[in-house]
């Protein structure tokens, strides 16, 4: 019989789809701390994330406390110095973004904007807010997420399943994610700040902490394709489709 697997302690029962439906991607979080065994038990049960013969591509660090007031002092006096960052080591996005995947993109990126009320015509507060990334988005806890520069499109796809787990696993636990590829565009500020292994390249960063719900941010959610638009089934018998 199929049903809905329940994790978590009595006094919060999640299922699996549940932690999925909630998660979202959370841009403004409480000033309330979270606790160093917490953050190790979520990391501890994400090492049993699956990745293509169990090579364990990812590699975290994670800064809380005084630590990510410092690293925030300097991404802050970084940007300062340079706007644009540091040279990339990897495209975010594909070049001249064709159809329907940019006008999901855009389409994204407006919808936040208009929550937050700031028209397109306004860049200068459009940066602003784009640099809060480097603040964590107020976040007590960030996390970078890095990998062997030499592995290959396979681990880099066990490395995306590691960091959903990584997130499921906080929702779970009553906390707040966003996954940060922003901090990419400056690897090398963050690279140089945690001591990261030069063979090792940095993919993102992430917020979490718990989040703050009378945000008008966090009422942002992102619109999915239709069932049928990217979804192709094939052999099952005519039945089952009732």
């Amino acid at each position: 019989m199929g049903g809905k697997v329940r994790f978590g302690g009595s006094a919060g029962m999640t299922t699996v789809t549940e932690a999925v439906l909630r998660r979202r991607s959370t841009r403004a979080f409480l000033d309330r701390p979270v606790a160093e065994s917490l953050v190790r038990e979520i990391l501890d049960v994400a090492r049993r994330a699956p990745s293509g013969g169990n090579m364990q591509p990812w590699r975290v660090w994670v800064v809380a406390g005084e630590e990510q007031k410092r690293l925030r002092a300097v991404a802050k006096a970084r940007m300062m110095e340079n706007p644009a960052g540091d040279d990339a080591e990897y495209k975010i996005y594909p070049d001249n973004l064709w159809e329907p995947h940019r006008s999901w993109r855009y389409k994204c990126g407006e919808d936040m904007y208009a929550l937050l009320g700031i028209p397109r015509e306004n860049k200068f507060a459009r940066l602003l807010r784009l640099a809060e990334n480097y603040d964590f988005f107020g976040a007590p806890v960030g996390l970078f997420f890095a990998i062997d520069r030499r592995m290959q499109p396979g681990q880099w796809a066990d490395l995306g399943m590691f960091i959903q787990t990584v997130m499921l696993l906080a929702e779970e636990r009553g906390l707040a994610t966003c996954a940060q590829e922003a901090w990419s565009m400056l690897h090398k500020t963050v690279a140089e700040f945690v001591a990261m292994p030069p063979e090792l390249m940095l993919f993102c960063g992430m917020a979490l902490g718990y989040a703050d719900n009378d945000a008008a941010v966090n009422r942002l959610v992102t619109d999915r394709a239709p069932f049928d638009e990217v979804f192709t089934l094939r052999g099952f018998p005519a039945v089952d489709r009732n």
